[in-house]
């Protein structure tokens, strides 16, 4: 019985280290995440594999409680406790489908990767090791996600020493010849640090100012600039008509976030907007769970979920694929909007409350790795 203490205490430590250090916010860390199969077949029993479920789980997010302490501008409590409420998916799926019969393991952790895939569990399906495929298997598109899945299945099986093998060395030539997604040529993110006041500061001043910075980044050949997340603030007719005089005579088309506000709540969006007018181009499928998301308030006034809505947009003759802050944390939108070939990839967010945690790294990392897999270009822009 110590022994399984002792063996169940070293499995909880490598999953910690195995999640602290794929879910760094380095993109070529990332296949790190795939030791986790490795450790969760290795649990001696239903109990450790828990165990080993929950800490690889909460060392992965454990920028949660200090980000959405600074969102709230509370103390650490609040985010706590939605850091071990989100983890309740994961370690529950992965709990409920280990077994001791050790041929059953495949089908079972098959099982528990496409649960946390895809909603209802994979709401909260952070740190899900297929998001390493990208790493391992730049441009190989879903043949690479099927090697992937492959690996995973190997790694929980006896002959998980030559799998690992194969594809660390798969990690290895990839991170000898890796590169970034490229970004397309008429295209360009614009990174801020306006901190909280970006999209809460409404004034026309505010407004003038984004108009000016804009202004400032077109430049011969750039047709399409994109802003971070809540750019515009809310979006309506006043914003609408200022942009658009303000665009008069230029090429460029704007896309930024924004709100819309309705009588049931609001919507996060995406809007474009050019010398010919505006409009709303993408709605939020997968806004973040609790602080805007809010199914279980009967009356809630948040953002709603249609988690297979507008995967693609198009603007002006092209696919567009757009990921708002939370969804690039899971994995089911970006594989959704794949399956409609975008040409491009438009990752935005608001990550001011992040400050001092890894969240927007792991965010432009797993953008990335997705970007990669598919080999498609792709425009970022944050505002920290």
């Amino acid at each position: 019985m110590r022994r399984d203490h002792v063996g169940t205490a070293a499995l909880i430590g490598l999953a910690i280290a195995a999640a602290s250090i794929g879910w760094s916010g380095q993109v070529l860390l990332l296949p790190t995440a795939l030791a986790f199969p490795v450790l969760w077949t290795h649990a001696p029993n239903r109990m450790a594999a828990g165990l080993v479920s929950a800490a690889y789980f909460l060392a992965a997010s454990h920028g949660l409680p200090q980000g959405v302490a600074t969102f709230y501008s509370s103390d650490l409590w609040p985010g706590l406790l939605l850091w071990l409420a989100a983890s309740v998916s994961f370690f529950g799926v992965h709990t409920v489908l280990w077994t001791s019969v050790r041929t059953k393991r495949p089908h079972r952790y098959v099982a528990a990767g496409i649960m946390m895939g895809l909603p209802p569990f994979g709401i909260t399906g952070w740190a899900h090791p297929i998001m390493a495929a990208g790493v391992l298997f730049p441009g190989w598109g879903w043949w690479g996600l099927a090697a992937t899945t492959a690996g995973l299945i190997g790694l929980v099986t006896r002959i998980w020493p030559a799998v690992a093998i194969a594809l660390a060395g798969a990690w290895a030539w990839s991170a000898a010849t890796w590169s970034d997604p490229e970004v397309p040529h008429s295209w360009r993110g614009v990174d801020w640090q306006m901190g909280a006041s970006l999209g809460r500061e409404a004034g026309l001043q505010r407004q003038r100012d984004l108009i000016a910075t804009v202004q400032k980044e077109a430049s011969d050949g750039v047709g399409y600039i994109v802003l971070p997340e809540s750019a515009l603030g809310f979006w309506t007719p006043t914003v609408e008509r200022l942009w658009t005089r303000a665009l008069a005579g230029s090429p460029v088309t704007v896309i930024a976030g924004a709100s819309v506000i309705g009588a049931d709540g609001y919507d996060n969006v995406l809007v474009a907007v050019s010398a010919g007018g505006g409009r709303v181009l993408y709605r939020q499928r997968m806004p973040v769970p609790g602080s805007m998301w809010q199914p279980w308030w009967g009356d809630s006034k948040g953002a709603p979920a249609d988690f297979f809505a507008n995967p693609v947009v198009v603007l002006n003759g092209y696919k567009v694929a757009p990921l708002i802050c939370y969804e690039q944390l899971v994995a089911w939108p970006a594989l959704q909007s794949m399956l409609h070939d975008p040409d491009v990839i438009v990752a935005v967010g608001n990550g001011w409350w992040t400050a001092n945690t890894s969240i927007v790294a792991i965010q432009r990392a797993s953008a990335g790795a997705f970007a990669r897999l598919f080999d498609k270009p792709l425009v970022i822009s944050f505002n920290t």
